[in-house]
């Protein structure tokens, strides 16, 4: 994607903040600082540097707010306040014990719960891998709080009559990062 198009796609505020400063140069406005709140029944822990309108970063999966550290410098000096969050059962957030606490819904209403917990009406929503599928259902169940989407490495698919997990790859060559983690004894399974 060329920088004009990826801006484009920001939005008119977005395209204003970096008309004002010096995109390759710009300064991130203050430091990243680390933060918890209560959200949607548990604690949320993220990261946060900027002033501005509200990018709520979702990471994919196994890794935790850590994957945008250097995004956040850029969105901040862009003019914005990015919140890079350690999804539900990631990093130093609540895991809860359940399984049934992992579902899209319950992703969902952290992120809703975040903003509510931050005084924030409105955000644009980026994720990367399974944080792009939190990001659509966001948007998509509450485009009232979530006004743009930005997804890296996973678009928007409809739910299909097969189950996911019966079409990726199986073979010796080639297994599906998220087919290795449903083997009873691979690592993060017992």
């Amino acid at each position: 994607m060329q920088r004009r198009e990826f801006i484009g796609r920001l939005g008119l505020t977005a395209v204003g903040a970096i008309c004002r400063s010096s995109l390759s140069y710009a300064q991130a406005t203050g430091s990243a600082a680390h933060r918890k709140v209560g959200a949607n029944g548990i604690h949320l822990h993220f990261v946060e540097q900027g002033e501005g309108p509200l990018i709520v970063l979702c990471h994919g999966f196994p890794e935790s707010w850590y994957s945008w550290r250097h995004q956040l410098p850029a969105l901040s000096a862009a003019g914005f306040r990015a919140i890079a969050v350690d999804m539900r059962g990631y990093g130093q957030s609540d895991r809860p014990e359940a399984i049934d606490q992992y579902t899209l819904l319950h992703l969902v209403g952290d992120m809703v719960g975040l903003l509510d917990a931050l005084g924030v009406q409105q955000a644009v929503i980026a994720g990367h891998d399974w944080g792009a599928v939190v990001a659509w259902h966001a948007a998509l169940l509450r485009p009232d709080r979530f006004r743009a989407v930005i997804a890296l490495s996973f678009p928007y698919l409809q739910r299909s009559p097969v189950a996911p997990t019966l079409v990726m790859p199986r073979r010796k060559d080639a297994l599906f990062y998220v087919l290795y983690f449903q083997e009873p004894g691979s690592r993060g399974r017992t």
